[in-house]
């Protein structure tokens, strides 16, 4: 009885201690200044405030999917007035990852960091005014962005009831281009379409390697490879000269490999030899630059929220690049490869744009079938982040090893963009897929196809991505009218462990293919055996090697398959010297 009572007592006390850092930090404030020198930079936006237990990165750099994340905390920013010079942060308003309110954050030392993410204002065409923000040649990372305002990190202690004191007093500066090199050019061009669209100036741009003794032939006329993926600062994976000797070599955590720097430049470099050999087909190579106010890169197609990016880069884009660098300019001599978005992007293409493209190869595909968006049928499911149950609430994962270890689940990728911005405005993954796929809605942004918070699906927007964005479902669809323009297209490859459960969309996508006749569809799935993001369809190298050779491995197989794909009297020879 006397231990009972000595129990009790203890648990009292802990609760009485708990009620009291509840209370403290359910007052929790955090005041940022802004200098008065950057006060005019500031409108509107969201402000990011970032803690962290360690100082082996800004605490900007440390908020991530998995269970080495540090805490954010967001809060959208509108008309700021900048003779106030202060931004306060506190319960209201304010949302976080992985701990949802400021009130969460346990008493302890952090090192403490906030960012001002700037966005601009869009009098689109179709009569909304948005605000987003706009990439400024980073590729839409928020804390990389040219412009964006950061602090300093400071070390605080976390428990107290005066208010924490940040400044803003660093600047993102701008990113230089790229220079153009003898293989490498580079070139932007103003959309029309997108500009019309966005209702301010809207640019494409895309890297450019030519091929070997380009100058040396000027009667020769080219075929296009296109490699769609994430926004490209240069033509990465070209290297002319041989690896730095004096490089330190790291550790690369997602391969668990050593020195995978050097092996980078390596292939890079042997790259450069294969393109350079007597026996690799002389093509164009490009990749595109088309970051926009939502993400990296608009998914090559037309959407009602990123404006029509199909047509432009189709009809704009490409035809400028083969006027320019003496492309054949047909669309039998075009093609498109890619991997995980790129791989996507490069199946969207040859979809939406049949004629104008002469093969596809989509290595490990963003979800193709919307039945498997990666672990929801968006079709038949209600929730999004929990399985169906009477009684029993679980989670769906996000993310696995190649053993199936999960490291986040749906909700807590979901979360994480929703801490980084409202209204699919956080340039995350999540967000970028539904302002693509999305009607927009009547404030102007995409409409949801779930609730962000809860995960609630809205069965009326998957009915409108499935109708225009859902891939299997539009080969099945279309293809009596369009089978012959797709057949022998279509190639894709897919680990059977993808670490985002891509490959459960291929699979249903193999069963429709193969269902396909008059015509067949005579194309390619691949699978690579416990093999995950992204695997291209090499089964003699592993991933962190053939994750290199897109070019090598694909240029060379479409250079052989175009030749039954070709209309008569097609160049197949001038170009193969």
């Amino acid at each position: 009885m006397r231990h009972l009572f000595f129990w009790v007592l203890l648990v009292c006390a802990g609760l009485i201690s708990c009620e009291q850092q509840t209370k403290e930090n359910n007052g929790l404030v955090f005041e940022i200044d802004i200098p008065e020198s950057l006060a005019k930079e500031v409108k509107d936006g969201r402000i990011m405030l970032m803690l962290s237990t360690n100082d082996e990165a800004e605490p900007r750099f440390q908020i991530k999917d998995g269970p080495d994340t540090q805490l954010l905390f967001g809060m959208d920013v509108e008309d700021f007035d900048a003779l106030s010079g202060k931004i306060t942060v506190t319960g209201s308003g304010v949302f976080g990852y992985p701990f949802e309110k400021l009130s969460d954050i346990p008493p302890g030392e952090y090192f403490i960091q906030a960012l001002f993410h700037k966005y601009e204002t869009f009098k689109r065409g179709d009569g909304h005014i948005v605000k987003l923000p706009m990439d400024r040649g980073e590729g839409q990372k928020w804390n990389r962005a040219p412009g964006n305002l950061y602090s300093t990190p400071v070390k605080v202690i976390i428990g107290g009831t005066d208010p924490v004191q940040i400044t803003l007093d660093n600047k993102i500066p701008l990113i230089e281009e790229p220079e153009d090199t003898e293989y490498i050019k580079h070139v932007k061009i103003k959309s029309e379409l997108l500009t019309k669209f966005w209702g301010r100036p809207m640019y494409l741009g895309a890297h450019v390697l030519l091929p070997k003794d380009f100058d040396k032939y000027p009667d020769v006329k080219y075929p296009l490879a296109i490699m769609h993926g994430h926004f490209p600062y240069d033509f990465g994976g070209f290297r002319t000269i041989p690896p730095d000797p004096n490089l330190e070599p790291d550790y690369s955590e997602r391969f668990q490999v050593s020195g995978y720097n050097r092996i980078v430049q390596q292939e890079a470099y042997n790259f450069y030899k294969v393109w350079t050999g007597p026996d690799f087909p002389r093509v164009l190579a490009i990749k595109i630059q088309h970051a926009n106010p939502y993400y990296d890169d608009s998914y090559a197609v037309n959407s009602e929220n990123l404006g029509p990016y199909g047509d432009a880069i189709t009809y704009e884009l490409i035809p400028f690049i083969e006027e320019q660098f003496r492309g054949i300019g047909e669309g039998w001599a075009r093609f498109t490869y890619g991997g995980s978005t790129g791989g996507w992007e490069a199946l969207a293409a040859q979809v939406k744009y049949p004629t104008e493209y002469n093969g596809c190869y989509a290595a490990c595909p963003d979800p193709i079938d919307f039945r498997a968006y990666c672990l929801v049928n968006i079709y038949d499911d209600k929730n999004a982040y929990y399985l169906e149950s009477d009684f029993k609430n679980t989670l769906r994962p996000g993310h696995r090893d190649y053993l199936g270890n999960v490291s986040a689940t749906l909700m807590e990728m979901n979360h994480r963009e929703l801490a980084l911005g409202t209204k699919s405005r956080s340039g995350q993954q999540w967000d970028i897929w539904e302002a693509v796929y999305s009607p927009v809605g009547k404030d102007g942004y995409p409409k949801r196809i779930w609730d962000k918070k809860t995960g609630e699906i809205d069965s009326e927007v998957a009915d409108f991505w499935k109708e225009n964005y859902d891939l299997t479902y539009i080969l099945q669809r279309d293809w009596e009218k369009h089978g012959n323009d797709w057949k022998g297209k279509i190639h894709i490859y897919c680990g059977d462990m993808d670490n985002y459960y891509l490959n459960n969309a291929v699979y249903l996508a193999e069963e429709v293919l193969n269902s396909l006749d008059q015509p067949a569809y005579v194309g390619e799935v691949t699978y690579g055996d416990r093999a995950e993001h992204c695997w291209n369809g090499d089964p003699d190298q592993p991933n962190h090697i053939s994750r290199l050779r897109y070019h090598r491995m694909f240029i060379p197989k479409w250079a052989e398959e175009v030749k039954s794909r070709s209309p008569e009297g097609a160049d197949l020879t001038s170009w193969r010297y």
